[in-house]
């Protein structure tokens, strides 16, 4: 169950084609304490929009949650996200943080997808192992099939990170380092911290959670049109599939109660062009990193 952070205009997006493709418009990205700042008009739109889809629709898409990204992936394969070769660059702790040079570092990928993230880690490192999951049974089957797939390098499984155990595919207390890369807005508020804490049980004392995704009055957000709200700040798209838009203030007290401590939660803002289009747009991305509280061998 991955998400992609070029997806332009989530509100409008096709999913039986590949996304649009957008490139920088500006160089580089700037991080920032506050989200960014809305129109006149843009604030009216998002106040306009009050009338939430019925509660009938709300239970059909969450029993529906896992079918709908398995439809997502038959119609789209391998095909719609691009390969992730920013995240060393975003998240040294992906190179740095091991004790010593020849350890082999453990590493969670929740909502591996079909492995866009996963397997330009695993060739950039040959010294990692990287237990991989998802939502999506379709998608995992992707993974293994991919010729970069190694049993002896990567274990691949389906798993529900709101009720599914990750101990019972992972051992607890064995990951250095876990990733969720928009992953988290895919999942239903209510039950984002059931899968903060399923992750956090498999997490060494002092392993650390990588998180990205999409912020509060991203572009893709004040794209939705009228009967796509389901929430604040939480929309669904046409095909089914869900996203919600972080403030760093809603992930801060999410990990909290979850058992995390913060090192860092910073928006990202940058602008993107949509060339079919040509228009410059701006994206906000909620990038930040969270660590389980180490423990004494006593406790």
């Amino acid at each position: 169950m991955a998400v992609s952070e070029n997806e332009s205009f989530a509100g409008d997006i096709k999913t039986t084609h590949p996304e649009e493709e957008v490139s920088p418009c500006v160089s580089g990205q700037t991080k920032a304490s506050t989200a960014g700042l809305l129109s006149r008009e843009e604030l009216g739109r998002l106040g306009g929009e009050r009338a939430l889809v019925s509660d009938f629709k709300l239970m059909k898409l969450e029993k529906e949650a896992q079918k709908n990204w398995d439809l997502f992936y038959k119609r789209n394969a391998t095909n719609f996200f691009k390969d992730r070769h920013w995240t060393t660059r975003e998240f040294e702790e992906l190179k740095t943080c091991r004790e010593f040079e020849s350890q082999r570092l453990v590493l969670l990928e929740a909502g591996c997808g079909v492995g866009n993230c996963l397997f330009p880690l695993l060739q950039d490192d040959s010294n990692i192992f990287v237990y991989a999951c998802d939502f999506s049974p379709r998608a995992v089957e992707f993974v293994k099939l991919n010729p970069l797939y190694r049993p002896e390098r990567c274990c691949a499984f389906q798993c529900d990170l709101t009720k599914d155990d990750l101990r019972g595919s992972v051992p607890e207390g064995s990951v250095d380092v876990a990733t969720l890369i928009f992953v988290l807005s895919a999942v239903h508020p209510d039950k984002m911290k059931l899968a903060l804490q399923n992750i956090s049980r498999v997490l060494k004392p002092g392993g650390i959670v990588l998180f990205r995704d999409y912020g509060l009055y991203d572009h893709a957000m004040l794209r939705f049109k009228a009967g796509s709200k389901l929430g604040e700040n939480f929309y669904v798209r046409q095909d089914g599939t869900r996203s919600y838009f972080f403030s760093k203030e809603f992930l801060a007290e999410l990990c909290t109660d979850a058992g995390l401590q913060s090192v860092s939660n910073d928006y990202v803002l940058r602008e993107t062009v949509n060339k079919k289009e040509g228009l410059c747009v701006p994206r906000v991305f909620l990038q930040s990193k969270f660590t389980k509280p180490g423990q004494s061998e006593s406790s």
